[in-house]
């Protein structure tokens, strides 16, 4: 892994493949370090011929915390954003777009294709709207388009994610093995090794709760997107779960009908999650999508 300087922070970021293919980002969600993007399926998109960059998005892993700016109550600021109140925060999302494409200058990539997850796809929207000239496509998987009035996730759901990850080791691994079998996919055998051994890799490398936190205020902070993604012009790519219980399917669905010209992939039995049954698809979704904007 290596580190970059880009947008006033570090970045810490790792890539897979050859550097003369064309690069493709990834962009992790909230709370999520890159490792979320784990090797082999990093592995398969670089043998489906792309340079893959995946990072630390600010405040999360060995990225630029931003501890100064205190623990945020979410609570008060969900609450203030669902009554249409401005949200303070630290940064926002477009903050954490400038991230991702400072560090593809400071790599010296003019043009990628830009893929993002979950939180990670709101932060691939706003560098699709805010820097169009250095996106050649655009995919958003399990993502939203901000919009206050779009159908909620399930309550237990919400509450799992949301709930304050408790200090110590062994307890934050249990927590959020809790956490993940509340966003599981359905349709898909829980992998509990492979999540437990995630948990334990995560925590070792970097706790930060509150980076989590001011991340999710930085989603509140920005709003409704809709009027923005309306402008993008790259071709974009929507896929997400029949069974997401944190972002219901409808927010991909309305997606698709906001940016224009999008295209829909609906996995079934897919939750807010990535089980493995589900990366071939993806990657080949993903590599196709990307394969045929280029120029």
């Amino acid at each position: 892994m290596s580190q970059a300087r880009a947008n006033g922070i570090q970045i810490e970021y790792e890539t897979f493949g050859d550097s003369a293919s064309p690069a493709l980002l990834l962009i992790a969600g909230n709370g999520a370090q890159l490792i979320f993007w784990e090797d082999e399926f990093c592995q398969s998109l670089a043998q489906n011929g792309f340079y893959v960059i995946c990072f630390d998005n600010r405040d999360a892993g060995l990225s630029t915390k931003f501890d100064q700016a205190g623990v945020p109550d979410l609570m008060a600021a969900f609450q203030a954003a669902m009554q249409g109140k401005p949200v303070q925060a630290a940064y926002s999302l477009d903050d954490m777009a400038d991230d991702a494409v400072g560090l593809l200058n400071a790599l010296g990539i003019g043009k990628a294709h830009i893929c993002g997850l979950s939180m990670g796809g709101m932060i691939a929207q706003v560098v699709a709207c805010r820097h169009p000239e250095h996106v050649l496509s655009l995919t958003c998987i399990m993502s939203n388009t901000g919009n206050p009035q779009a159908p909620q996730g399930k309550p237990e759901a919400l509450a799992a994610v949301m709930a304050p990850a408790p200090e110590g080791r062994e307890a934050f691994i249990e927590h959020n093995l809790e956490v993940w079998r509340k966003i599981w996919s359905p349709g898909f055998p829980f992998e509990e090794q492979r999540a437990r051994t995630f948990m334990e890799k995560s925590y070792d490398r970097s706790f930060c709760p509150q980076g989590m936190a001011r991340q999710n205020l930085a989603i509140m902070a920005t709003g409704d997107r809709r009027p923005l993604l309306a402008s993008i012009k790259a071709p974009a790519l929507i896929i997400h779960g029949s069974a997401d219980p944190l972002i219901p399917l409808e927010a991909g669905q309305e997606a698709v009908r906001v940016i224009p010209g999008a295209s829909f992939l609906v996995i079934e039995g897919m939750g807010h999650d990535l089980p493995q049954g589900v990366w071939e698809r993806i990657v080949d979704a993903v590599s196709r999508h990307a394969q045929q904007a280029n120029p």
